[in-house]
Formats: C-alpha cells, sequence, structure tokens
C-alpha cells in the first residue's frame, strides 16, 4: 500500500514501509524503550526485538482518506511506568510523521509485546 500526495508540481507516493521505518525509529529514539516487536511473534519466528531494516514488521499503517493509523507492537524496559512510556510514544511519532511527511494522524497505537531487564553490561 502506498500513500499518494498530489501538488501543484507532481505526484508522491509514500510506501507503508516507509512511513513504518520512520515511526519506528522515532519511537525507538523514546526512553524506557527496548526495541521493537513483530505483531506476530510466533507466526515470524521472531521472538527478539526487530532491527531498523524489519521495523515493518512492527508497525501497522493504516490510510483512512489522508490521515494515518499507526499500531505500534513495542518492548518496554523493566521498572519503567508503561503509560508513560507509550503517551511519550504515541506522542513523538506524531509529532515526527507530521513534520517529517507532513501528514495527519489520526491515532498511533501502542501494543506492549514485552517487558524487558537492561543488563547494564550489555550497554556499555
Amino acid at each position: 500500500m502506498t500513500l499518494e500526495i498530489k501538488n501543484e508540481f507532481g505526484s508522491i507516493d509514500i510506501s507503508s514501509d516507509v512511513i513504518a521505518t520512520i515511526a519506528g525509529g522515532a519511537a525507538v529514539e523514546c526512553y524506557g524503550i527496548i526495541g521493537m516487536a513483530s505483531k506476530h511473534q510466533v507466526r515470524d519466528q521472531i521472538a527478539d526485538i526487530l532491527g531498523r531494516d524489519n521495523y515493518s514488521k512492527g508497525v501497522i499503517v493504516t490510510n483512512n482518506n489522508g490521515t494515518l493509523d499507526v499500531d505500534m507492537y513495542i518492548i518496554v524496559a523493566y521498572g519503567t511506568k508503561i503509560s508513560e512510556i507509550a503517551n511519550n510514544v504515541q506522542s513523538t511519532v506524531k509529532y515526527t510523521l507530521e513534520k517529517t511527511l507532513n501528514l495527519t494522524v489520526n491515532s498511533v497505537n501502542i501494543y506492549i509485546q514485552g517487558v524487558r531487564v537492561i543488563n547494564l553490561d550489555d550497554e556499555e
């Protein structure tokens, strides 16, 4: 699925995978997010955190007459307040998509797929 934008210079087709990559990149930068997860972890046989190349498996973009609905499947850090993280991700993703692509975002729905303990030795 692509989103088509027309202006006085012509038309622009934006793939859903591009929108998903931008949204996933914005989400991963938020505090408390370990990474993106696949919507269908069992079917896709991906129990791990998705890499940047696979964000489209963890972000579902729906176009409703020029407005976007974004569903995101994330993994959060243990010991963080999930509601605050989800709120932060929603506002960050909405802002990023609206400013980067000049699109109207109707909703950003967050689905928590897991909670992971951060190993401080891995971060160094």
